[in-house]
């Protein structure tokens, strides 16, 4: 589905991923965790074309991915992306922001994308709130819109960058319930995240990212409950000291990191 070979990505003088090699398998939930500024969200961007990058090579069901191929408007129709700001249209009710890329880019018609839109944000939890605009909306409410936009296109596999960093701690749980149920149904997911609990729940493979590398990859049990490398078992306890401290634990989290 998603194939990562030995990428590399500068901005300016400072390498930020160095020499990234990642395979995605069709159906797979694969979490991205590591400390801001370990490329997690540069990655998924370049993935998605946001961002181009400088060496190696990104495939999307076997097609290369390069900014300016005449292809890429096709891939990103296959890929979906779900950000941390949830970026929908300010002046747009929920059903439009979700009816707006079937509508524009697929050139579906009026009823059948006002249908789909409708059937999305009732399965997201939204069905009493289509006409309503973001700013009427809570941080949990516009974030589960993102995710039925995402939805709409039919992707293939969708990329979620950090998609509860923004929200507050009692809405963090609306959000990755959507996920879960994503995942149960078989979706291809890359997420980044510092929610180790839905990592442990929900992810068939962990990678921790540390300084544009890839240090340690794994099953969620081994990785987040029997780390091999120092440095992934200090990052762990200090994500999970700073949850219990000053933050919210994450949904599931136990343990111990040895």
């Amino acid at each position: 589905m998603i194939e990562i070979t030995d990428v590399h990505k500068s901005f300016g003088a400072v390498p930020v991923l160095k020499g990234i090699t990642l395979k995605i398998e069709q159906g797979e939930v694969v979490c991205l965790i590591g400390a801001s500024g370990s490329g997690k969200s540069t990655l998924l961007r370049c993935i998605n074309a946001l961002e181009s990058y400088d060496a190696g090579e990104i495939k999307l069901l076997d097609q290369r991915v390069e900014q300016r191929s005449r292809h890429i408007n096709q891939l990103r129709t296959q890929v979906g992306m779900v950000f941390q700001r949830f970026n929908l249209f300010p002046h747009r009710t929920a059903l439009e922001n979700v009816m707006e890329g079937p509508v524009h880019v697929k050139r579906e018609p009026l009823a059948e994308a006002r249908r789909d839109a409708i059937e999305l944000l009732n399965k997201v939890g939204l069905g009493e709130k289509l006409h309503y605009y973001p700013h009427q909306l809570s941080g949990g409410q516009q974030q589960r819109v993102a995710i039925a936009r995402s939805l709409a296109m039919k992707p293939k596999a969708i990329l979620f960058d950090e998609p509860t960093s923004a929200l507050d701690p009692e809405l963090v749980g609306e959000v990755l319930g959507v996920m879960r149920t994503l995942a149960r149904e078989g979706m291809t997911m890359l997420v980044v995240t510092h929610e180790m609990g839905f990592a442990r729940e929900v992810a068939d493979r962990v990678c921790f990212l540390h300084a544009g590398l890839i240090i340690e990859e794994g099953s969620a049990q081994q990785v987040l409950g029997s780390p091999r490398e120092a440095r992934t078992r200090e990052f762990l306890r200090h994500v999970l000291t700073n949850r219990v401290d000053g933050q919210h634990a994450p949904h599931g989290a136990t343990g111990a990191v040895a």
